[in-house]
């Protein structure tokens, strides 16, 4: 299906669908400093062949959504919260399933948090605990770190940024299995053809929280399921045995050897997974 621009309380988010509409909606919701390429188009056709009504979209400051000036974007993660509800809204779905990775899955569980009625599944993807915990969890890796204090690039649209974003992507992958450098450059090489303004990402920096859920993640009642890689550098398998543990009846699926993100060599199970949990209900 093309590309549509939605356009709610003044706010121009793009967004694109795959499958039937009649059939049970999943919301996919991408992380931070990321446009909803990264929901491949394979993978939202494989989920759309499955019986699922498909919905990606970019978030604000990626992609083809509403861009703001460097530094100031004007918006808080509670509005980017909002954001899931404002395009449910506009597609006239009164609930979804709503599968999130790394960010994106604390933003789907703010949405749970914050929407109860607006959720009808949690899928949670490299993610982490949205709320903080008793628990100390471990940090990112030594070469993560390292990665993330000495990235620079010479221009946001410039081959330097793109050689940086394939830089970030390898490391994120976690190290384990072979690394698809071709596929990952074409991926981001059109993500920066295709935004109105690929530096505006990094605006996701500069983010505040803004009035977000103070709910204990206990309180989430729908059902979870986090899928984890082993090798995830940014956050490590306990993150999300913790995040499991912490949402009544949460299930955890394993990723062996996967890193941070949704790899095309985990596709069949993640789809198979998402399908399996999401089959409840399908008459809504």
């Amino acid at each position: 299906m093309a590309e549509r621009v939605i356009e709610a309380d003044g706010i121009e988010l793009c967004t694109e669908s795959f499958g039937d509409p009649s059939d049970p909606p999943v919301l996919l919701v991408m992380g931070l400093g990321a446009s909803m390429l990264w929901w491949e188009e394979g993978f939202c056709r494989m989920l759309a062949g499955g019986g699922r009504f498909v919905i990606r979209y970019d978030h604000r400051d990626t992609g083809r959504s509403v861009t703001y000036p460097p530094g100031r974007p004007g918006y808080t993660t509670a509005d980017l919260v909002a954001d899931a509800v404002r395009v449910l809204r506009a597609h006239g779905i009164a609930a979804a399933h709503v599968v999130g990775v790394s960010a994106g899955g604390a933003l789907a569980q703010l949405l749970a948090l914050d929407h109860p009625g607006r959720v009808r599944s949690l899928v949670l993807i490299s993610t982490s605990c949205a709320v903080p915990g008793e628990r100390e969890l471990p940090p990112p890796t030594e070469e993560f770190v390292r990665f993330a204090s000495a990235a620079h690039a010479d221009g946001p649209d410039g081959e330097s940024e793109i050689g940086r974003q394939v830089a970030y992507a390898r490391v994120l992958a976690g190290g384990r299995r072979p690394f698809d450098e071709a596929a990952v450059r074409d991926l981001v090489r059109r993500d920066v053809e295709r935004a109105r303004d690929f530096g505006a990402a990094r605006n996701h920096d500069a983010l505040t929280d803004g009035e977000v859920a103070q709910a204990p993640l206990s309180t989430i009642a729908v059902p979870t399921l986090v899928i984890h890689g082993t090798a995830d550098p940014m956050f490590p398998l306990r993150h999300g045995e913790v995040l499991a543990e912490r949402i009544p009846g949460g299930r955890l699926l394993t990723l062996e050897g996967a890193g941070h993100g949704v790899e095309r060599a985990d596709w069949a199970t993640i789809v198979a997974a998402i399908l399996e949990h999401t089959a409840a209900g399908r008459s809504g």
